[in-house]
């Protein structure tokens, strides 16, 4: 499988002897697993067994955790190569650095082209809002092009927009795809975005899986649309498909090449259930060409211009932000990966959807709840929203807590109660979710 993982960068250029030290001589990180002590009192993982899964986490027990993919909780793996990295930084931190960025990096990338499955450019960043805003901050644009975005998508994406207008003055229009979001279809959807596209419109930019409402774009029919509309423009021309993917990525079994999209944008602390304060950009390789850097990135053949020592990096300056990161947190997304592919990616959506079906149908049979999340499939994912006559979703939120059941409200007006069913739930807690539902309404 072809792959560009446009991580690897090192600082012995800025920190060390620059020019006198080999660029790639790096030493091999410790790539021992870690001691078994990091992870006491946490039998081994089964990934055929949805009980065993849900041992690898330290979520309270007592609670079902319908809010997990706000914040996630990692799994055992996980957290171990964050205790066994930061015990590493913390007793000799430049040693340890020098001696594993690369090296790391190196492996985030190949776990990640494990899991996407798709030929591009990866780069790394710290959370989905930091992503979409080096992108939409970062894709070239000229005075006249259009940005079409979504009623319905969030305020990282509308805000990074607003910002990139009153930067350059670019129009960014919005298009409602949906009236009636329990009844969302696939001919619906597609038709009112392309509808929107005009000849000046150079980046169309969309979320997969709606957090206000449990919505899921279809993706693909969206970039075969788009596809024949750029059929006949040039290259600079051509509307560029950008996904914020963070509902969607580890929830739904599908990767950029499913989706068809020229930009995925995510987080690693949701639905991956990855280390705190990780993300990702990927692209394809032509879509990266119309994308200027807005923060230094630290690549060798970048600092090494800077020092005299080269002409730069070939085909411009890498998009990968630069700087000191929680690296304890970031090189463990490697650990993060492998857990869902020991998993399966086609299992975890399929168990995903299994909940969000049982749950969506638990919901809709109940006097005075009104389900706001489409019963189709299709159409969702594990997200699932709902609103309950006379309370309030904060109120309910805290009503269910109470009766041992995390959700959460969206952030959104109009506001719905909303749970997420994962890889941390399970069947009799989504009975218990429903009849916690019922006793409210």
């Amino acid at each position: 499988m072809a792959w560009t993982g446009k991580t690897t960068v090192s600082r012995r250029l800025v920190l060390g002897a620059a020019g006198t030290a080999a660029l790639g001589a790096l030493a091999a990180c410790d790539d021992d697993p870690p001691k078994a002590t990091d992870r006491v009192g946490v039998p081994p993982l089964d990934p055929q067994d949805w009980a065993s899964v849900r041992t690898q986490f330290a979520l309270d027990p007592a609670v079902a955790h319908f809010d997990a993919f706000v914040f996630a909780s990692p799994p055992a793996t996980v957290r171990a190569a964050i205790d066994n990295h930061r015990t590493q930084l913390d007793r000799d931190p430049l040693t340890y650095l020098h001696a594993n960025e690369v090296a790391r990096d190196a492996q985030i990338t190949q776990e990640a082209a494990r899991y996407l499955g798709a030929h591009g450019e990866l780069y790394l960043t710290d959370s989905t809002t930091m992503g979409l805003g080096l992108l939409y901050g970062g894709l070239t644009l000229a005075p006249g092009d259009e940005v079409l975005t979504t009623e319905h998508d969030f305020y990282s994406t509308h805000e990074s927009l607003r910002l990139r207008a009153a930067r350059d003055g670019v129009t960014v229009r919005r298009v409602r795809l949906y009236q009636d979001p329990a009844a969302a279809g696939v001919d619906e959807m597609v038709g009112a975005l392309i509808a929107g596209v005009t000849p000046k419109t150079r980046i169309v930019a969309v979320t997969w899986v709606h957090s206000s409402t449990g919505v899921r774009l279809p993706i693909r029919e969206i970039a075969t649309a788009l596809g024949e509309v750029n059929r006949n423009r040039s290259p600079r021309e051509k509307a560029l498909l950008c996904v914020d993917g963070v509902h969607g990525f580890g929830a739904v079994d599908a990767g950029p090449t499913q989706l068809g999209c020229d930009f995925l944008v995510s987080g690693g602390h949701k639905w991956l259930f990855g280390p705190r304060g990780t993300g990702l950009v990927w692209g394809t390789e032509a879509a990266w060409q119309r994308f200027q850097p807005i923060i230094p990135p630290f690549d060798n053949a970048s600092i090494g211009a800077w020092l005299g020592f080269g002409p730069g990096p070939a085909g411009g300056v890498p998009p990968s932000p630069g700087g000191y990161h929680a690296f304890e947190h970031r090189w463990a997304l490697r650990e993060a990966f492998a857990f869902h592919h020991a998993l399966g990616r086609d299992r975890v959506a399929a168990r995903t959807a299994q909940l969000a079906d049982q749950l969506k149908a638990g919901l809709a049979e109940i006097s005075g709840v009104r389900l706001v999340t489409p019963l189709s499939p299709r159409v969702s994912a594990g997200l699932v929203c709902c609103e309950i006559a006379g309370t309030a979703p904060d109120a309910a939120v805290k009503a269910l807590r109470e009766r041992g059941i995390a959700a959460s409200a969206t952030p959104y007006n109009p506001s719905y109660l909303r749970l997420g069913t994962s890889i941390v739930t399970s069947v009799e807690e989504v009975d218990r979710a429903v009849a916690a539902v019922r006793a409210l309404s």
